[in-house]
């Protein structure tokens, strides 16, 4: 059985959405699964004046030793200008020792965002986390056209071949749709039967 960490940062609550759609996907996938967050870093006063909710949904990450511990890693995070939040960043900067020492290498990852709006930068934030697992030496499963709901026109959905995403609104007010956490889902499956294929 593989083990699976999702692994997430959320200033609002999609992401902490997200990370339950993938979890139970690999679960579905026959993995077992972790789910986790990275600490908040934004100073108290900026959180609460750009009124984040504090997350509590699952419990913190011990640290980035805990990493070589899973087979796949999944890895979720909102856009800040195109990239990964400094919160996400900061986590896996303090990985060194881990890429030195190739404790990740052949590893599973993948990564889960979401945006605003629809052109808010989703591909792109996806992109800087998945280039962080790709340096550690990771295998990278996104979200395959397997999942055809991603490619239908007749609702606002988030939904990308390199993972799975959603669109929060302008002001947070728009949450995750059948079709974001469906693909969520999918790609949580399939990454738990990619690791446990490459784990046998």
């Amino acid at each position: 059985m593989a083990k699976v960490l999702v692994l997430y940062y959320s200033s609002y609550g999609h992401l902490a959405k997200m990370a339950e759609a993938v979890a139970e996907g690999a679960r579905q996938g026959g993995a077992e699964v972790d789910i986790r967050r990275v600490p908040e870093t934004a100073p108290k006063e900026v959180a609460e004046k750009a009124g984040f909710k504090p997350d509590h949904s699952h419990p913190e990450i011990e640290g980035v030793n805990a990493l070589p511990n899973y087979d796949a890693i999944i890895v979720g995070a909102p856009t800040r200008f195109g990239r990964m939040p400094s919160q996400m960043a900061s986590f896996f900067d303090q990985a060194g020792g881990l890429w030195a020492t190739g404790a990740l290498n052949g590893k599973v990852g993948g990564a889960f965002t979401s945006t605003a709006s629809q052109h808010g930068g989703q591909e792109v934030t996806l992109f800087s986390i998945i280039t962080n697992l790709m340096h550690f030496g990771m295998t990278i499963v996104g979200l395959d056209y397997g999942y055809q709901d991603q490619t239908t026109l007749d609702a606002v959905h988030g939904g990308t071949p390199y993972g799975a995403s959603t669109i929060a609104g302008g002001d947070g007010s728009r949450q995750p749709s059948d079709i974001d956490l469906g693909g969520a889902r999918y790609q949580g499956k399939r990454i738990a039967e990619t690791a446990a294929k490459l784990s046998a």
